[in-house]
């Protein structure tokens, strides 16, 4: 009788759980799916509020109105560049940091200090005049070294992969100093090829921030030539209002079947694209090196 009791509740409580995961699916992918009907239907159907999961009045003229202008292919470009340079800086920047700091108090007698440094710097910074000030004067202004160099060193990931580079057992490294192996073979040949869990997180964090900034291009870049992809997507919105408010009659014509919404719509779809690609081929590495990462002070 208690065995079928057990059976009971375990087949409830696994019902429960499959019902909660698929209520938590569905709430993220309704809304994703709607912004993707918005984003095909026409500006008329979205005013009158008739677009649900699919769309009304298909049409894909909120993405030619994105992808029309030479400017979006110049962003798109500044954007990789972004990505493919400033994906390795962040990592080798990380690695370097980090694997100092997981060193115990004996080996590293300053280590505690540094991590303090590294906590305050991560919740406090020196704010964005300053900053600016700092970038012009070094004379990055327009250039990609300004939307890579203030941004290379990421306290928090760097945290993540100093955490778990300290849940490394210390035999291993004891173990290659008595053969004979400096500190830059231990990191290349022991800790590295253990590390790739958290290496993935953090990359995918890299990868995500240096792909969704669009600030800081609009600060440091006087020409939008130099706009990353979010930064010119961002500039879109604005730049079609004031067409219409200057009586631009060619720009406002080319916006007869599109609108702030289904252009926003198709903004977040071109930009989530390159994302949902790679996102797969990490996400096996991601929940383990996140939490692995953040169990050891």
């Amino acid at each position: 009788m208690n065995r079928i009791n057990r059976s009971n509740t375990w087949w409830i409580s696994q019902g429960l759980i499959y019902f909660i995961i698929t209520f938590v699916t569905v709430s993220c992918i309704v809304p994703i799916i709607n912004l993707l009907a918005i984003s095909f239907s026409s500006s008329q159907a979205i005013i009158e509020n008739r677009v649900g999961l699919l769309p009304v009045e298909w049409t894909t003229r909120a993405y030619e109105y994105v992808m029309h202008n030479e400017k979006f292919w110049m962003a798109s470009r500044v954007s990789l560049l972004r990505v493919l340079i400033g994906l390795p800086m962040n990592l080798v920047m990380i690695v370097l940091v980090a694997y100092p700091l997981s060193k115990s108090d004996q080996a590293f007698p300053a280590r505690k200090y540094y991590v303090a440094f590294m906590l305050v710097v991560m919740l406090f910074n020196g704010g964005m005049m300053p900053t600016y000030f700092i970038v012009s004067k070094t004379g990055l202004i327009d250039t990609l070294w300004a939307l890579l160099i203030p941004g290379a060193v990421p306290i928090f990931s760097c945290i993540v992969l100093m955490n778990f580079f300290r849940g490394i057992p210390q035999a291993l490294e004891e173990a290659a100093l008595l053969d004979g192996a400096n500190q830059g073979q231990i990191l290349t040949r022991i800790y590295l090829p253990l590390s790739k869990p958290s290496l993935a997180t953090v990359a995918l964090f890299s990868l995500i921030g240096h792909w969704n900034a669009w600030f800081d291009g609009l600060i440091y870049s006087n020409h939008t030539t130099n706009y990353p992809l979010q930064s010119y997507l961002q500039t879109l919105v604005a730049s079609n209002t004031q067409a219409m408010l200057t009586g631009d009659l060619k720009s406002f014509m080319d916006m007869m079947d599109v609108n702030d919404t289904n252009m926003k719509a198709a903004q977040i779809f071109i930009s989530i694209i390159p994302l949902m690609l790679v996102y797969p081929f990490l996400q096996k590495y991601f929940t383990a090196g996140l939490t692995l990462g953040s169990v050891k002070e």
